[in-house]
């Protein structure tokens, strides 16, 4: 780097040329370059300080985004309560175009007429559902490609599966933090590149692959495994891809949310295989599992219910006559020394060497944390996220 060139101006080049990259890659790179961590923590607080990059802690990743040069861009929020609506304006900032209503009965109305590319929605408005303006939103052909946030106080139990299902991008439970949702609304309105998705932007194979390189030198007490959602191949078989999409992003903003209030002891990401990887102390991460498996078997009804089945007697006798493979979450916990003998056989058959590994493929991860063969496939194209079910049995 020539010396007469910032740090900022350097670090702004690197996340442009990726796009998004998280610190923990920042930190490796500068540090290879002798430049001190205090001095790459200033250029990036300069850079998010101007506008040109955002992060978000996702998955318990900081990660940076490159933002594209403030377009224009309208949000609407649609809150009854003054003070609350007042904060989310106050906290998104002066870099977009806000308007603001109170009652539900206004919003679309003011959504068709104004077209604003994002809206925060509350749930519980006067005269008319939060859910219903939700639906509304993603049905319109007009409008369905409007990002909707929600931030609501009701129980989540069934309300993040409902709005998720009625398509909308993100749900934030109130108290909400103002800065996350900041966060939140700048990337998916800035980010440059392919549209921001919470599901597909949780931390990819080169981050899974650091995290399954950290399990391996950490000590007992730090464990990695896989929390798989059995029987998801199944119930996509049975019901269709937009199905199993809405239970992943599901489970994905479950465990975003548990990683927030594990204050970020706890790392999640997704493998690409109907498999979230969850690791960190193994405390904090039976804690974590533990409120994820009680959440999902919370909303399970409810999601049963949506496809046509009545409440908990059918439910339970569907699944007793073998109708319905039982949709249910498993934490698959990697013991160290399986983790050890599976990485050597990779890099045996790679001829890789150990100092050196570089990342592991999807592929490779799901053998080395994974339960099974890999069911779920995502990919994302122009029309969206898709999923299909590849060959294989479901785990048992």
């Amino acid at each position: 780097m020539d010396k007469k060139e910032s740090i900022a101006d350097d670090v702004l080049a690197l996340v442009s040329d990726r796009q998004q990259i998280t610190f923990n890659e920042l930190s490796d790179i500068y540090f290879s370059r002798g430049v001190p961590r205090v001095v790459l923590e200033k250029a990036l607080r300069e850079l998010e300080g101007k506008d040109a990059i955002a992060s978000r802690s996702n998955g318990g990743i900081l990660t940076y985004y490159v933002l594209e040069s403030n377009p224009f861009k309208r949000i609407l929020i649609i809150e009854d309560d003054k003070n609350i609506n007042k904060l989310m304006a106050l906290s998104i900032g002066n870099e977009f175009e806000i308007d603001q209503i109170y009652d539900g009965k206004d919003a679309i109305t003011a959504v068709r007429q104004d077209r604003p590319d994002l809206v925060i929605l509350d749930l519980m408005l006067p005269h008319k559902d939060g859910l219903d303006i939700c639906q509304t939103i993603k049905t319109d052909p007009a409008l369905k490609g409007t990002v909707v946030i929600i931030v609501s106080a009701m129980d989540p139990s069934s309300n993040r599966f409902k709005g998720i299902k009625f398509g909308a991008d993100y749900y934030i439970k109130k108290p909400f933090d103002p800065k996350e949702l900041r966060a939140l609304v700048t990337i998916f309105l800035r980010k440059k590149g392919k549209r921001f998705d919470p599901l597909i932007d949780l931390p990819d194979e080169e981050r899974l692959s650091r995290e399954f390189e950290r399990s391996i030198k950490e000590g007992s007490e730090y464990t990695i495994g896989a929390l798989k959602i059995v029987n998801l191949d199944y119930y996509v078989e049975k019901f269709g891809e937009a199905q199993g999409i809405i239970i992943l992003r599901l489970i994905s903003q479950v465990s975003q949310d548990l990683v927030k209030k594990h204050n970020n002891k706890v790392f999640a990401g997704f493998l690409n295989s109907g498999e979230f990887v969850v690791a960190g102390a193994k405390k904090e991460v039976g804690d974590a599992i533990g409120e994820m498996q009680e959440e999902f078997s919370t909303v399970l009804p409810f999601i049963m219910q949506d496809l046509g089945y009545k409440p908990t007697a059918e439910i339970e006798s569907i699944f007793d006559s073998a109708q319905l493979p039982k949709l249910s979450l498993r934490f698959i916990e990697s013991e160290k020394k399986d983790r050890i003998a599976r990485r050597e056989a990779v890099l045996k058959e790679r001829k890789g060497k150990t100092d050196d590994i570089g990342s592991y493929t999807y592929d490779e991860l799901c053998r080395m944390i994974g339960g099974g063969q890999i069911n779920i496939i995502i990919s994302r194209d122009s029309s969206g996220v898709r999923l299909r079910v590849g060959k294989g049995p479901a785990a048992e």
